[in-house]
């Protein structure tokens, strides 16, 4: 006898044809053998994965692979290159995702001006690890408002990204962190979902491929190098590796604990590459500001420097920049986060004079002055 089509139930809706169909093809005694259920649910888990959950079609979908004990050299060798110093750091993100899937996970950003660095071949190795759990986007697909493909996955993965816009990187931050999520489908109602996908970010641009404002946490930048050798066979070596890769992630010891809702302690993620993009992300007044009072600093031998904001503003128009006292309150106040003194007081600050070799004179005046310190303007 040929095998009938499979079919479900969920709440009220038949899938993936209505009964009306369905009974015409079978007959209506098949009816009471469609399996029902109440809903779906979206429950990842890669080691003990359950299709239904209670009364309710789990929507994740297990992966193929089954660990077994073996060598990994070319995941190992992958995972080097990427992480590089951070090596067990990138372990650890790896291990999260495999054994902890619903854990939070700083946003990975992959960067490098420089082609044939591996970083499409790492987006292709978690893609064969994690398979349909696993989506790739476009910069397009994060502003569109219909998300239901996506919405339920893993990792989101953008190959060429560019979200300088400050409502993609206010998104993005927000989806990183969000327990839940509305889902939204053409022709179909939103529906709130509980959302655990984590991001895999790469771009060609290592100044400014997404806004990073300074102090941002929700950030692991990672500068890529050039391979040595190109391997044609690299990617088929890795998916060989995978279950021995797996295996030994079951058996591995994470070698951070939890220490935010990322896992990690955002000073270990904290690169180059990341301060790099954060000082692009700074307006060319505040850029100018920082130079101008370092450059005070620097010549006339001093940690810290105290300044009211017309104070600083004959020193900006001496260096060629055109700036209203708002714009310098705002740099001031929200973006270094200074505050004045509180009351009107006698402090020293300094004037351009090219009569000196230092280029500036101390000058006393009195007002409620900010002060700020060399090592403040230089983490910026």
């Amino acid at each position: 006898m040929e095998k009938k089509e499979e079919f479900i139930r969920v709440g009220t809706t038949l899938y993936k044809w209505n009964s009306e169909t369905l009974r015409q093809d079978y007959g209506k005694d098949y009816m009471a053998s469609v399996p029902k259920y109440d809903g779906f649910c979206t429950v990842p888990d890669h080691v003990g994965y359950k299709p239904v959950v209670g009364k309710f079609l789990n929507l994740y979908e297990p992966i193929s692979h089954v660990p077994r004990q073996g060598d990994f050299l070319c995941i190992r060798s992958l995972v080097g290159h990427i992480f590089g110093e951070q090596y067990e750091l990138g372990m650890d993100y790896l291990q999260l995702l495999y054994l902890y899937p619903v854990q939070k996970l700083p946003i990975l950003l992959l960067v490098s001006e420089e082609r044939n660095t591996g970083k499409s071949t790492f987006l292709n190795f978690l893609k064969a690890v994690f398979q349909n759990n696993v989506t790739f986007n476009t910069n397009e697909d994060f502003r569109s408002q219909f998300n239901s493909d996506w919405a339920g996955k893993l990792l989101i993965m953008v190959d060429e990204v560019l979200l300088n816009r400050c409502e993609d990187s206010e998104r993005l931050k927000n989806l990183s962190t969000t327990l839940s999520y509305k889902v939204e489908a053409k022709g179909k109602d939103r529906d709130e979902i509980g959302f655990f996908a984590k991001f895999v970010l790469c771009s060609n641009n290592e100044h400014l491929p997404v806004i990073i404002d300074a102090g941002e946490t929700r950030y692991w930048v990672r500068k890529i190098v050039p391979l040595r050798s190109d391997d044609t066979d690299f990617l088929q070596k890795l998916k060989a590796e995978i279950p021995a890769f797996l295996h030994f992630l079951c058996n591995r010891t994470l070698s951070t604990e939890k220490e935010s809702r990322m896992w990690f302690n955002p000073k270990r993620l904290e690169t180059d590459a990341l301060r790099k993009i954060i000082r692009s992300n700074r307006n060319r007044l505040e850029i100018e500001m920082a130079e101008l009072l370092l450059d005070i600093m620097a010549s006339v031998g001093i940690s810290s420097v105290s300044f009211c904001l017309n104070d600083i503003i004959p020193l900006l128009v001496c260096s060629q920049v055109k700036v209203e006292k708002s714009q310098v309150r705002k740099v001031v106040q929200e973006c270094w986060k200074l505050a004045p003194a509180s009351n009107s007081l006698s402090y020293t600050t300094y004037q351009y004079d090219y009569n000196r070799e230092c280029r500036y004179s101390p000058v006393r005046r009195i007002g409620r002055y900010y002060t700020v310190s060399k090592e403040q303007l230089e983490t910026l």
